[in-house]
Protein backbone atom coordinates (compact mmCIF):
# COMPACT_ATOMS: atom_id res chain seq x y z
CA UNK A 1 0.00 0.00 0.00
CA UNK A 2 1.50 3.21 -1.10
CA UNK A 3 1.10 6.00 1.15
CA UNK A 4 1.78 9.74 0.16
CA UNK A 5 3.86 11.90 2.53
CA UNK A 6 1.42 14.32 2.45
CA UNK A 7 -1.30 12.24 3.78
CA UNK A 8 0.79 11.29 6.47
CA UNK A 9 1.91 14.93 7.22
CA UNK A 10 -1.75 16.53 7.81
CA UNK A 11 -2.45 13.60 9.85
CA UNK A 12 0.51 14.53 12.03
CA UNK A 13 -0.84 18.54 12.08
CA UNK A 14 -3.88 17.57 13.00
CA UNK A 15 -2.55 16.41 16.48
CA UNK A 16 -2.36 18.16 19.42
CA UNK A 17 1.01 18.72 20.30
CA UNK A 18 2.31 16.21 22.79
CA UNK A 19 0.98 13.69 20.26
CA UNK A 20 3.05 14.74 17.38
CA UNK A 21 6.04 14.40 19.74
CA UNK A 22 4.99 10.60 20.48
CA UNK A 23 4.54 10.43 16.91
CA UNK A 24 7.90 11.78 16.40
CA UNK A 25 9.54 9.51 18.81
CA UNK A 26 7.96 6.26 17.53
CA UNK A 27 8.79 7.44 13.96
CA UNK A 28 12.25 7.55 15.49
CA UNK A 29 12.20 4.21 16.79
CA UNK A 30 10.92 2.44 13.94
CA UNK A 31 13.83 4.40 11.47
CA UNK A 32 16.10 3.24 14.47
CA UNK A 33 14.82 -0.44 14.86
CA UNK A 34 14.71 -1.11 10.93
CA UNK A 35 18.62 0.31 10.84
CA UNK A 36 19.84 -2.08 13.72
CA UNK A 37 18.02 -5.13 12.36
CA UNK A 38 20.72 -5.19 9.41
CA UNK A 39 23.14 -4.84 11.89
CA UNK A 40 23.44 -6.97 15.51
CA UNK A 41 20.34 -8.90 14.49
CA UNK A 42 22.28 -10.21 11.87
CA UNK A 43 24.95 -11.86 14.50
CA UNK A 44 21.90 -13.04 16.96
CA UNK A 45 19.90 -14.80 14.19
CA UNK A 46 22.99 -16.87 12.98
CA UNK A 47 23.56 -17.83 16.81
CA UNK A 48 22.76 -21.52 17.59
CA UNK A 49 19.18 -21.82 19.64
CA UNK A 50 19.42 -21.96 23.21
CA UNK A 51 18.04 -25.44 24.28
CA UNK A 52 19.74 -25.21 28.08
CA UNK A 53 16.57 -25.75 29.92
CA UNK A 54 15.63 -23.51 32.77
CA UNK A 55 17.19 -23.61 36.13
CA UNK A 56 14.72 -24.22 39.12
CA UNK A 57 15.33 -20.04 40.69
CA UNK A 58 14.10 -19.33 36.84
CA UNK A 59 11.17 -21.65 36.38
CA UNK A 60 10.20 -20.07 40.33
CA UNK A 61 10.55 -16.51 38.78
CA UNK A 62 8.64 -17.16 35.89
CA UNK A 63 5.60 -18.58 37.82
CA UNK A 64 5.40 -16.09 40.24
CA UNK A 65 3.52 -12.94 40.18
CA UNK A 66 5.89 -10.87 42.16
CA UNK A 67 6.35 -7.36 39.46
CA UNK A 68 3.57 -8.62 36.83
CA UNK A 69 1.59 -5.74 36.14
CA UNK A 70 -1.78 -5.56 34.45
CA UNK A 71 -2.45 -3.86 31.39
CA UNK A 72 -4.63 -1.72 32.91
CA UNK A 73 -2.29 -0.50 36.07
CA UNK A 74 0.32 0.30 33.42
CA UNK A 75 -2.20 2.54 31.48
CA UNK A 76 -2.80 4.31 34.96
CA UNK A 77 0.44 4.59 36.06
CA UNK A 78 1.68 5.75 33.27
CA UNK A 79 -1.16 8.02 31.61
CA UNK A 80 -1.52 5.71 28.74
CA UNK A 81 -4.26 6.47 26.01
CA UNK A 82 -4.31 2.54 24.60
CA UNK A 83 -5.67 -0.30 25.68
CA UNK A 84 -3.43 -3.16 26.97
CA UNK A 85 -3.77 -6.34 26.98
Amino acid sequence: MVIRKEDIHNLVERLPEDDQKTVFDFMQYILNRSTKKSDGWKTIDQLDPDDEPLTEEELRQLNSDAGYVTGEEAKREFGLRVDLP
